[in-house]
């Protein structure tokens, strides 16, 4: 397992097993002051690192406990530039982006023209992240166009991400990677791709995202912290065909940073497989993908900041959300 330090936050590397059991004990050991810990899980290895002593071992075991009984199939990526922390699960994995490549969109409009912006252009902006709305998003796309989307991705270092050759925005293919890059770039201070107030305009619209949208990672955020969320969900079919990649499932991802009041971390977690059992509502698909995400992010919020956050049981109760 490689490791190095990009702005503070320590970078782990991933590898997988396809042939690995469903969940093994962790493994931990420390190289020059930073403790490391990993374990087994569903093919795949999490892996966490700490400068903070027992937290690496704690987060490895508990995304592991949260996602072991779980048929979704999830990608986690945390970082956290205060406590020099770092989690990756199914880091490089592909996924439907769904809503979630609207601030990657915003991202894009930005680095062609800056933040002043028409009124027009602003009103689609937020529509788009605040309200998810789906028209704004093409709007803005057909503006924007996908030669400067795909130069924004770029410059950002997303190179895992794939826009989607038909045009379909939230079939563009993400890694949890890539949009924890993201993250780190709009709350960091490289001007390189976008300038602080272009950043900020970003933060504050996932900042202001409407309350019937802000499930998924900020469940269990400690206290204080100010959280921009971006989430997405889609069911890819509704026929049922036996391509596994499309039968039907639902598609439930989040994505969130959390800073002020001494926080400075972001949280992926991107899911797929989350089935429609036979005879049950449409919406118990997403219901589960959403439950799933936030076992896993109540578990992380909990482990890094235990004083500041309730004790990381029990599930969500289902809910239903306009699609």
């Amino acid at each position: 397992m490689a490791s190095k330090v990009t702005s503070g936050v320590v970078v782990v590397a991933v590898s997988t097993s396809a042939v690995a059991p469903a969940s093994t004990g962790t493994i931990a050991h420390e190289i020059r002051g930073l403790k490391f810990a990993s374990q087994r899980l569903k093919g795949g290895l999490i892996e966490c690192a700490s400068e903070k002593t027992g937290l690496a071992g704690l987060l490895t075991r508990d995304i592991a406990k949260s996602l072991e009984k779980r048929a979704s199939h999830a990608s986690v990526v945390l970082y956290d530039r205060i406590t020099h922390t770092s989690c990756r699960y199914g880091a490089y994995k592909h996924y439907d982006s769904a809503s979630t490549i609207k601030p990657i969109i915003l991202g894009a409009l930005l680095l062609k023209e800056g933040v002043r912006l028409s009124g027009d252009e602003r009103d689609l902006a937020r529509q788009m992240i605040v309200s998810s709305d789906n028209d704004a998003m093409y709007a803005l796309w057909e503006s924007v166009g996908r030669k400067n989307i795909q130069r924004f991705l770029d410059r950002a270092g997303m190179t895992n991400t794939v826009l989607d050759e038909a045009g379909f925005m939230g079939l563009t293919q993400i890694t949890a990677r890539d949009q924890a890059k993201l993250l780190e770039l709009l709350t960091g201070d490289d001007d390189s791709v976008l300038n602080a107030e272009e950043r900020a305009y970003i933060l504050r619209l996932m900042r202001d995202v409407q309350k019937d949208q802000r499930w998924g990672t900020p469940a269990g955020a400690p206290r204080g912290a100010a959280v921009q969320v971006k989430n997405g969900w889609l069911q890819r079919s509704e026929t049922g065909v036996e391509d596994p990649w499309d039968r039907g499932d639902w598609k439930v991802n989040s994505m969130s940073a959390f800073t002020g009041h001494g926080y400075d971390y972001g949280l992926v977690i991107l899911t797929e497989n989350n089935r429609v059992p036979e005879g049950e509502s449409p919406l118990a698909g997403w219901n589960y993908g959403t439950d799933t995400v936030e076992r896993v992010a109540k578990a992380i919020h909990h482990d890094l900041y235990p004083d500041r956050t309730p004790p990381a049981t029990g599930s969500r109760p289902p809910v239903k959300v306009a699609q």
